[in-house]
């Protein structure tokens, strides 16, 4: 946290989950100024008042601007003496981006591209892009414009002079109890006396806490250099196991019924690629995937391969360790939703 003292940071869609994990994470240390950039001025008065009312003594440390990361001109104004760059403003529901994947483009696509020359303009020190499971074989609408983000912040890394600003990306899977995700819908299926419902029991996710995802943030800023991208080593389990250990906390017996695949869904999660592997570092808990940094001569791609393809299997939600119910229940028991704390 040395790295942000005395210094502001800049939260694109900073009044979502991540960003009140990122507030509840800083806000009591020496930094100068957290600054909340969205296009949502309700969201913005709820954080407002909600932060007044719980950390007076350092919620004047918040400072909020509306703008939109589609409109280049609505942002740039925020990042004028900001020192770092945290971007989390996304179109992030699976279903949404797939009926509307052109307003995904704009935001995750057009937007990030615009946050990235807002940093330029404004001398950014270092910026983190958020980046999801979703954009390593994408086949979605919201996977494939993620997937275009990180190509592009990647483009854009090898186009920085020394003095520029230092972009790195981090990948992530669903985050638990975040907003929109599956937890807080079963916790509210129980409390209506409802069946749980699942896609597929076999389907299996990446098991991440509020507080991982600000740890990987933290991780990446601190050891990225121009182009990274890290991931967090994580357990998964699989939605059934996740269900069991939900009903169990809650002590229901509603059980649950399967309503099949929704649009645009795997069967696990990928978050690092099989190609990615092959340079991938591996890292006590992390995986560093640094920028492949080859030009346009293409004779490098004909007279120049790779004989370890094909041996070294992706990273995913179905080769990672896997948690147990009881297991599950233990990493519940770390949420709000179940009297923890994240």
């Amino acid at each position: 946290m040395s790295h942000f003292e005395n210094k502001t940071l800049l939260i694109t869609g900073g009044t979502g989950s991540f960003g009140n994990a990122v507030l509840n994470r800083f806000l009591t240390t020496d930094i100068k100024e957290i600054r909340i950039l969205s296009r949502d001025e309700k969201k913005q008065d709820d954080m407002r008042h909600e932060y007044q009312a719980k950390m007076p003594e350092v919620a004047g440390k918040i400072k909020f601007y509306i703008g939109d990361v589609r409109d280049y001109r609505s942002i740039v104004g925020a990042f004028r003496g900001v020192d770092h760059v945290f971007h989390a403003a996304a179109l992030k529901q699976v279903p949404s981006c797939e009926f509307y994947p052109m307003e995904a483009v704009k935001t995750n696509v057009q937007g990030s591209d615009n946050v990235i020359s807002a940093c330029v303009e404004n001398h950014i020190k270092k910026a983190i892009f958020l980046s999801t499971d979703k954009a390593a074989y994408p086949i979605n609408a919201m996977g494939m414009t993620k997937a275009v983000m990180e190509k592009n912040v990647i483009a854009r890394s090898r186009q920085m002079l020394p003095g520029d600003p230092v972009l790195c990306l981090t990948r992530y899977g669903n985050v638990m109890a975040s907003r929109g995700s599956v937890i807080p819908l079963f916790c509210e299926q129980i409390d209506e006396g409802k069946q749980l419902t699942i896609t597929n029991p076999a389907m299996t996710r990446f098991m991440m806490t509020l507080n991982d995802a600000v740890d990987l943030v933290l991780y990446a800023f601190e050891h990225g250099e121009q182009g990274d991208l890290f991931v967090q080593k994580a357990p998964a389990a699989t939605i059934e196991t996740l269900a069991q250990a939900v009903l169990e906390l809650r002590n229901s017996n509603v059980g649950y019924t399967c309503i099949g695949t929704r649009h645009g869904e795997k069967l696990y999660e990928v978050l690092v690629t099989a190609e990615e592997m092959l340079r991938a570092e591996d890292l006590p808990g992390f995986f560093r995937i640094p920028a492949d940094n080859r030009d346009l001569n293409y004779d490098n791609y004909f007279s120049k391969g790779n004989t370890e393809f094909g041996k070294i299997a992706q990273y995913t939600s179905h080769n990672t360790q896997r948690l147990t119910v009881e297991e599950m229940k233990q990493l519940l028991l770390k949420l709000k939703l179940f009297g923890g704390t994240y």
